[in-house]
Order: C-alpha cells, then sequence, then structure tokens
C-alpha cells in the first residue's frame, strides 16, 4: 500500500471533503502522538473513510503530513498574512515570524510535519509532493508582497526560514532570538528588491 506513485488528487467536493477530514485527523492524532507511534489505521477511522482511501491520497506518512505541513502554510496565508503600511519587507518579516508562531503552538504536529517533509527530500518522492517549491502558498505570497519575480531570492528567504523554525523547534534558539532572525534574513536577503516608491 506504500508503492512509490503519485498521490491522487481529488476531483469532487465530495473528495475534497474527504481529503480534507484526513488532513484534520492527522493533525488531531499528530498534536499528541510521537510521529514514529502513529498509525495510518487510526487516521483513517478517525476521517471515518477506508484504509484504501487515505493510501489513495496519501501513499505513506510522510506524503501525508509533508501535505498537513503544506496545507497549514497555506491556510496559514489565507487567513492571517498581513499587508501594512509598514513596507513590504518589513511585512514579509512580520509575517513569517506570525507564521513560526502559529505552528510552534503545537510542537509535537510541527515536529511531524517538519519530519515528513525534511524526509521527502531524503527519498524518492514525486517532487511535486516536495515542499518548499515555487508553487506552494508561502513563496506565492512572498512574491506577491514584495511584487518581484525572482524566485531564487525567495528560495533563499524560504531556507532560511526553515532553518529558524527547525532551531525553534528545537529550543536550540528562543522565540525572541527566532523572530530577531528571521526579520534579519528577510532584511538582509531581500535587501535591493523592494518595489520603489513612486
Amino acid at each position: 500500500m506504500t508503492a512509490k506513485r503519485p498521490p491522487a488528487a481529488p476531483i469532487s467536493e465530495r473528495q475534497v471533503a474527504r481529503r480534507e477530514r484526513i488532513l484534520d485527523a492527522a493533525a488531531e492524532f499528530g498534536a499528541s502522538t510521537e510521529f514514529d507511534r502513529l498509525q495510518m489505521t487510526d487516521i483513517a477511522k478517525a476521517a471515518d473513510v477506508a484504509i484504501a482511501t487515505l493510501y489513495r491520497y496519501f501513499p505513506s506518512k510522510t506524503h501525508l503530513f509533508a501535505a498537513l505541513f503544506d496545507n497549514r502554510i497555506a491556510r496559514f496565508v489565507d487567513q492571517e498574512w498581513a499587508v501594512t503600511d509598514r513596507g513590504p519587507i518589513s511585512d514579509i518579516g512580520s509575517n513569517l515570524a506570525a507564521l513560526n508562531r502559529s505552528l510552534l503552538r503545537e510542537p509535537r504536529l510541527c515536529s511531524a510535519m517538519l519530519r515528513a517533509t525534511a524526509a521527502g527530500y531524503m527519498k524518492d518522492l514525486p517532487a511535486e509532493t516536495l515542499w518548499p517549491g515555487s508553487e506552494t502558498a508561502l513563496t506565492r505570497a512572498i512574491l506577491d508582497t514584495l511584487e518581484i519575480a525572482d524566485e531564487s531570492v525567495i528560495a533563499l528567504l524560504v531556507y532560511s526560514w526553515w532553518g529558524i523554525l527547525a532551531s525553534s523547534l528545537s529550543r536550540r534558539i528562543s522565540p525572541e532570538r527566532a523572530e530577531h532572525d528571521l526579520r534579519l534574513a528577510a532584511t538582509l536577503i531581500l535587501a535591493g528588491h523592494e518595489p520603489e516608491q513612486p
């Protein structure tokens, strides 16, 4: 059931709702259970789907929690990403700090999602299931806020954010240091890319 194949994409509203139920169930279990102890059968049961259905959308636990990470980030971007009059670079730094705080509210779940996403890079998962990439909600939000098309600069910032998130999760840096470092990373990496004022 965990053969290498791309996850099925939901087409109908019913299929989208079913996939969302699976993600919600995974989030609930991931917040309370260590990643190695998470069972796909428990998640399927909580989502009220057959185990074969779960595996159709998510061929492995790695696929499931990497997709959940993308889902959580997309939800944050959709509901909480803020643009102010302080300027795009300041806004991006503030939003990345807020995203960190949001993800770290559930450290066990954050750990599971980071672990799955990192494992995706070490395994032969399809490229479209890996994160971060140019088509993620976070990358699009940064591009839209800054109004530039240089994806390599954005990728560098996203990788910096990733490292700061992992360091925060492992408590190698304090929340205050993480916020400072995210703002500094945005300022340094995006310097010279701020749109010209009319």
